[in-house]
């Protein structure tokens, strides 16, 4: 199921329509950079081609340099959040900005080179509904390397496909995979989770990787965590499971220890001596309820979250996102 601009070999061979969604946040420094290689890519592969570019509330100068590009290029399209929400509920706005055929998700500080997106593309047209970079050598240190994993390792429960670690932030989808999600509001989102809501057929590439041109990565480890622990607990019931499974395992170990104090009683005349064994008893089966009573807790809050129908972002002056540039105004990069 080819897509138009695409031969299933490296690099497209006709053009298509392209949308390319990028959460912005510290990036007032490379965003002219950024825009000025895409615009090469774009002119080389793309008949008709967006770059939607959300501010997700960045301290610095970054919606103000969004603005200037904007002025000047028809095709750049800004929108500006309310607050900061996080880099996958801007991808969720932009995404459901985006007009046309197939839609790029890219990182705003080139780690992942645009030049790059040919290589999504022709996979792509392979017939697969969404394809993910994979970088060949990732750029972070050890600490930042192990959450990573870690959370992939959570997608792959939630996504239950193998291709869940080799996701990254860098992707290519036809836009009608995003029918499956246009009416989700939870205020927790997970892109890669919601791409499987309308498709199994994933796909992934190899692409460069570079280091990071300004600053540092806004995803500690910490962040990486609480992601994976969201993930689990706000798509996935394998939490639920883990708590049921121990449950049982401790209500078996009760049913040894209380068959060897008995036998113990009957063979020796003695029950078990000591406070310190009825102590721990009593310890190790208290740790296993409220280990379960708080994985359920986190079920009923995000149940509590989603009544209270918190939405995932806010746009700040939605109609800027439309505005429009003569052509004699647009400039080349």
């Amino acid at each position: 199921m080819p897509i138009p601009g695409t031969s299933g070999k490296d690099t497209p061979t006709a053009l298509l329509s392209l949308s390319v969604v990028i959460p912005v946040y510290r990036s007032e420094g490379i965003l002219i950079e950024l825009v000025r290689r895409l615009h090469s890519v774009f002119t080389a592969i793309a008949e008709e081609f967006e770059l939607i570019l959300v501010n997700d509330a960045s301290p610095d100068r970054s919606w103000d340099v969004i603005c200037d590009l904007a002025r000047q290029s028809s095709w750049i399209r800004p929108i500006n959040l309310m607050r900061n929400y996080g880099q996958h509920n801007a991808l969720l706005c932009g995404i459901r900005a985006a007009r046309y055929s197939v839609v790029v998700t890219i990182d705003d500080d080139l780690q992942h080179p645009p030049e790059e997106i040919p290589k999504l593309l022709a996979k792509l047209g392979e017939g697969y509904d969404v394809v993910y970079g994979t970088p060949l050598q990732e750029q972070h240190g050890l600490g930042r390397n192990l959450a990573s994993w870690t959370t992939k390792l959570a997608l792959q429960n939630v996504m239950g496909a193998e291709i869940a670690r080799q996701v990254s932030a860098f992707r290519a989808f036809r836009s009608q995979v995003a029918k499956a999600f246009v009416r989700y509001e939870a205020s927790f989102v997970s892109i890669d989770v919601l791409l499987t809501w309308g498709t199994n057929r994933f796909a992934a590439v190899s692409v460069n990787h570079k280091p990071r041109q300004q600053g540092v990565s806004g995803y500690t480890l910490g962040k990486l965590m609480t992601h994976a622990m969201n993930m689990m607990t706000g798509f996935s019931t394998m939490p639920l499971q883990i708590a049921s499974m121990i449950g049982f395992v401790f209500t078996l170990f009760g049913f040894f220890i209380l068959a060897y104090v008995i036998a113990r009683y009957f063979i020796s005349g003695n029950p078990v001596p000591g406070f310190p064994f009825l102590a721990s008893i009593i310890a190790l089966f208290s740790g296993a309820q409220l280990f379960a009573l708080g994985i359920i807790g986190e079920y009923l809050a995000r149940m509590h979250f989603r009544t209270m129908q918190k939405p995932p972002y806010v746009v700040r002056d939605p109609d800027v996102a439309d505005k429009t540039v003569n052509d004699s105004e647009a400039v080349s990069f």
